[in-house]
């Protein structure tokens, strides 16, 4: 019976009614504590995942994960596309010509970087195929001169389908007038949609037509490589460049993308960091609950010592109360945050709709809704984080609780 006794009574002490008020007040504040830093942290966590699986799959799903380049210009790259695809890690390859730009419209101006591409090629490196809002990449044809936009940019310039865009670049042609800006006059054959600031700075056209205006020839600006892992992506872009040649230069996601990719995962670490600090908060409450518990069962410890009880089951019955307490409230943080971070998009959209405000504008942030991935190994993490401080929380009382002396309880009883 002795060593069941531990268990027994620190679960009755949980569930009696106290004569001090004040310690059932601190027991609730310690489990609403426990609660609502459990159920944060896992909420947090999740919306941070969430941003950087949008990264991932959105951005870096748009961005090309490598990109080769020549110093004096690629005009023979479907062989050295045919190349690098038989290499293990990509597994995808197509052509571009980038040129940075500004469209005009109706004095309207907005900044962008144009894309020439292929249409047949690009769905190998790029997801834009599923996002168009409207018209197709293969309305893009040489010698149309038409251009697909993003929607914000499209937006900004209050254009649409068949609309007429002017695009500026930054290099003069000189005539008889003078010197000019080069321009040209494009016709918008669609509208792309990710759902990321690329909308407001991505335009793209047929790579035929924007070689004629870079006035490259035959030549294209590199290739654009899609790799089955984008974390390997630095290594794999100097292998291949290392295999190619000092004529030919690389660069991998990391360079425009990469300090985002890092401040995801520095800001989760630094969350996750002081929201733990706020459940240890919490779970030292736990201190002061068991502390006067154990001042106001003095007598009690005194006579379970004198039918035989021995310290360590003193002790026992305080750890078992501290645990008590911490795991309710843990279990209940956890249903709470599971919850919320499974509903938490739903939840931001209705306040969206109902309210007519937006919390996230792709045009300031990277993505326009608030996305969140529950991941079961983090809800673990927090759980076992959770029961270890309350379990800590625990000793000191309960060694102090075990140290009492019936002898001199009793005398005074």
């Amino acid at each position: 019976m002795l060593d069941r006794l531990p268990f027994l009574i620190g679960l009755r002490y949980v569930r009696a009614k106290r004569r001090n008020h004040f310690i059932s007040f601190i027991s609730l504040t310690s489990m609403l504590g426990l609660m609502l830093g459990v159920a944060v942290l896992i909420l947090v966590l999740s919306v941070m995942n969430g941003f950087d699986h949008e990264l991932r799959t959105r951005i870096l799903g748009m961005v090309p994960h490598a990109k080769i380049e020549s110093r004096s210009g690629m005009e023979e790259w479907q062989p050295l596309a045919e190349q690098l695809m038989e290499r293990e890690r990509v597994i995808g390859a197509a052509p571009y010509v980038e040129q940075q730009g500004m469209f005009s419209v109706g004095g309207r101006n907005e900044g962008a970087m144009v894309n020439g591409i292929h249409p047949e090629w690009e769905d190998r490196v790029s997801i834009i195929g599923e996002h168009m809002q409207e018209g197709s990449l293969d309305d893009l044809e040489p010698g149309e001169w038409n251009i697909v936009l993003g929607s914000i940019l499209a937006r900004r310039l209050g254009v649409g389908v068949g609309d007429r865009v002017t695009l500026l670049v930054p290099e003069a042609s000189i005539t008889p007038a003078g010197v000019f800006p080069r321009l040209k006059r494009f016709t918008v054959s669609g509208v792309f949609s990710v759902g990321a600031d690329l909308d407001a700075a991505l335009a793209y056209a047929n790579i035929e037509d924007m070689q004629t205006l870079a006035r490259l020839g035959d030549a294209v600006g590199g290739l654009r490589l899609e790799l089955d892992d984008l974390f390997a992506a630095g290594a794999e872009t100097r292998a291949i460049v290392n295999e190619l040649g000092p004529n030919y230069r690389g660069y991998d996601w990391t360079y425009s993308h990469g300090n985002l990719f890092q401040a995801i995962q520095m800001e989760k670490r630094m969350i996750a960091l002081l929201l733990t600090v706020i459940i240890a908060v919490a779970a030292f409450n736990i201190v002061s609950t068991l502390v006067m518990v154990v001042t106001d069962k003095h007598a009690d410890i005194a006579i379970l010592r004198t039918i035989g009880a021995t310290p360590r089951s003193i002790m026992g019955i305080f750890v078992v109360q501290g645990l008590a307490i911490g795991v309710i409230g843990i279990l209940v943080g956890v249903g709470l945050g599971v919850l919320l971070a499974l509903t938490i998009a739903d939840l931001i959209d209705w306040v969206e709709t109902a309210f007519g405000i937006q919390f996230l504008d792709a045009g300031v942030y990277f993505i326009s809704n608030l996305p969140s991935r529950l991941h079961w190994e983090d809800v673990r993490n927090i759980v076992a984080a959770a029961l270890g401080l309350t379990f800590l929380s625990t000793l000191y009382p309960a060694w102090r609780a075990a140290r009492v002396q019936p002898a001199e309880v009793l005398r005074y009883e």
